[in-house]
């Protein structure tokens, strides 16, 4: 596929700048099948969309404060972004990375801050191997000195933090939201739940894989960086189970397919889905509208072919909003795959 193919007219004024309040009020198109208008409902609806049979997973990562502001010794600004831990300290995003020679300790701008940051090798793209210099645990270092990453095109400060997490978040691993999931609430859950459907979890760290743009001018050709997942046994075996699995996200179907695919529950996965991909788990997908030459929107292409275009078409026409903060969407599988596409629909 070229890649120019995954283009699409994105207005500035369509990207949101703040969540929906409550969550549950965003939008949500309802995807009904080819030649079929779509419906418009809210996220507050799904629970009217789902029953017995149903499970429903969910991918609860949390959000790392993964953002340092920091400075040189010479006064100059850096910016830090810890991307995963590793053997050697994190891998990070360093900005500005060519004028950080290796070796360079930075700190906050706090007064007796009680961090250091020792920038290392050049690992390409940006990225820089650091050591977090601290005698205190990590997390609480971080969660003190460090910002909760907001996407770049959010460009509005978020006034509670909270709000880039979802209601179920758990371990604090990631450096971006799983966006799908900042809609739900713990009553759209219950209520799904007390309509027979299941909710499962499983965890998938979102990384550099997950947001790193695709600029190579074939799609086959961009390369995944590879993220860490996790996916209980119990959460596969419901899913072998049931009559339709709906993944809450592009992190949760890529953490399904990836276990289903290799049998390997717990890992690290650089699955690149696109139009090729043999479904064996996922019928339906609640996701957010995204950014144009992405890995995200091809793995919509993959699920539903190119009728992700007259969706995103009626979306932009009827003003949803789109991105991390934006509105959902609830789409049907249609292409083919391992696990046979289920009869019956969201209605």
């Amino acid at each position: 596929m070229d890649a120019a193919a995954l283009d699409y007219e994105l207005p500035p004024d369509r990207i949101a700048q703040r969540p929906a309040e409550p969550r549950d009020a965003a939008r949500l198109l309802v995807d009904r099948g080819d030649g079929v208008p779509p419906d418009h409902r809210t996220v507050a609806d799904l629970p009217a969309l789902v029953g017995p049979g149903d499970v429903i997973v969910v991918n609860d990562t949390r959000v790392l404060p993964a953002r340092l502001r920091l400075r040189k010794p010479t006064g100059g600004a850096v910016e830090v972004l810890l991307l995963e831990p590793t053997t050697q300290g994190w891998e990070a995003l360093v900005r500005p990375s060519r004028k950080v020679p290796s070796g360079t300790v930075l700190v906050p701008a706090e007064a007796d801050a009680e961090l250091r940051v020792e920038v290392g090798a050049d690992l390409g793209e940006g990225r820089r191997r650091v050591r977090l210099l601290t005698e205190h645990e990590e997390i609480a270092v971080l969660g003190r000195y460090g910002e909760v990453p907001l996407p770049p095109y959010i460009t509005e400060p978020l006034a509670d933090p909270e709000r880039y997490q979802t209601v179920y978040a758990d371990r604090p691993a990631s450096v971006a939201a799983p966006t799908a999931g900042l809609h739900l609430t713990p009553a759209v859950l219950d209520a799904c739940a007390a309509r027979g459907a299941e909710i499962r979890r499983v965890e998938l760290v979102v990384g550099l894989g997950t947001f790193r743009p695709i600029t190579a001018s074939r799609v086959e050709d961009h390369v995944m960086h590879a993220e860490r997942y996790d996916v209980p046994e119990a959460t596969l075996a419901a899913c072998a189970a049931a009559h339709r699995v709906i993944a809450v996200g592009t992190t949760t179907v890529r953490a399904l397919e990836s276990a289903a695919g290799t049998g390997i529950t717990s890992g690290r996965t650089s699955l690149f889905i696109h139009a090729d991909h043999p479904w064996r788990v996922v019928d339906v997908m609640l996701t957010n509208f995204h950014v144009p030459r992405s890995s995200l929107l091809v793995m919509v292409d993959a699920f539903v072919g190119p009728r992700w275009r007259s969706l995103y078409e009626t979306a932009l026409a009827e003003g949803y909003r789109f991105l991390s903060f934006g509105d959902a969407m609830l789409l049907r599988r249609t292409r083919p795959g391992v696990r046979p596409l289920p009869v019956g629909s969201p209605t």
